[in-house]
Formats: C-alpha cells, sequence, structure tokens
C-alpha cells in the first residue's frame, strides 16, 4: 500500500464526501415525498411483470432505494469523522498546506504557500510530505514501509 497516495486521495475526496452529508438526507426527503404521494395515489390494477401493480413496484423501489441511501449516510458519516479527526491531529499550517494541496486544489497552490507561509518551494513541499505524513498516522496509527 502506497500511504501517500492513500492519504492524497482520501484528503481530495473530502469535500465531496462532507457535502454529502447533506446531499443524502435531502435525497432521502424527496423519496419520502414521493413516496407518499405513490401511496395516496389511486391503484391500477394493471399486474406489471405478472407479480403486482406498477404502483406495488414503484413503492418497493422507493423503499429499496432509501435504505439504500440510509447505509450510504452512515458510511459518509463515518468516513468523515475519521478524516475530521485525521485533521484534527494537525496543527494550523499543516492543515492549511494540505488543504491547498488536496482539499481545494488549484494551481499555483505551492507558490501561493511560499507567498503566505513565507517559505521557498523546497521547503513547504516538505512540510506538505510531513503534514501527509501525520495525517496518516492520526488516521491509522502506523505506516507500512
Amino acid at each position: 500500500m502506497d500511504w501517500k497516495q492513500e492519504a492524497a486521495e482520501k484528503l481530495m475526496q473530502y469535500e465531496a464526501r462532507r457535502q454529502s452529508l447533506d446531499s443524502i438526507p435531502a435525497e432521502i426527503h424527496r423519496l419520502e415525498v414521493d413516496y407518499a404521494a405513490l401511496r395516496s395515489s389511486v391503484p391500477d390494477a394493471i399486474p406489471a411483470h405478472g407479480s403486482g401493480s406498477r404502483r406495488e413496484d414503484a413503492m418497493l423501489t422507493n423503499i429499496v432505494r432509501r435504505e439504500e441511501l440510509a447505509r450510504q449516510l452512515e458510511s459518509a458519516r463515518a468516513w468523515v469523522a475519521l478524516a475530521d479527526g485525521g485533521l484534527a491531529a494537525l496543527d494550523e499550517e499543516d492543515r492549511l498546506v494540505l488543504d491547498r494541496f488536496y482539499v481545494h486544489r488549484h494551481k499555483g497552490a505551492c507558490e501561493r504557500l511560499c507567498e503566505e507561509l513565507d517559505r521557498e518551494k523546497a521547503q513547504v513541499y516538505r512540510r506538505r510530505d510531513r503534514a501527509l505524513k501525520r495525517f496518516t498516522l492520526a488516521l491509522y496509527g502506523g505506516l507500512e514501509s
């Protein structure tokens, strides 16, 4: 396992995973509203696939989708909590460096950090590597060589 690559990928996914904590509940709510509309609609007595009505199929699909989303939400919460714990173990400068290189990436991150931290490029890259290692240690407790 390449611990640097694993940690970098986790940080690059962080913002999207954090946003999913808002979007998944919103989608569950939308499905609940749709389900209520399905329950109150007039049933169509036309069997679909020989086993039930289209309305029943739509209701089952809705239930299954909400259950899948609930599992995804729990997974996202655990994932974000793990990443938050790793970031909380870092000092402010380490978090800033990782944020600029991985979480909110954009061109010129190193040059911008050189100016903000009053450091040379080599120092910024060393700080990035050290912060990435500290983040990984905070997440997993150890590194494979």
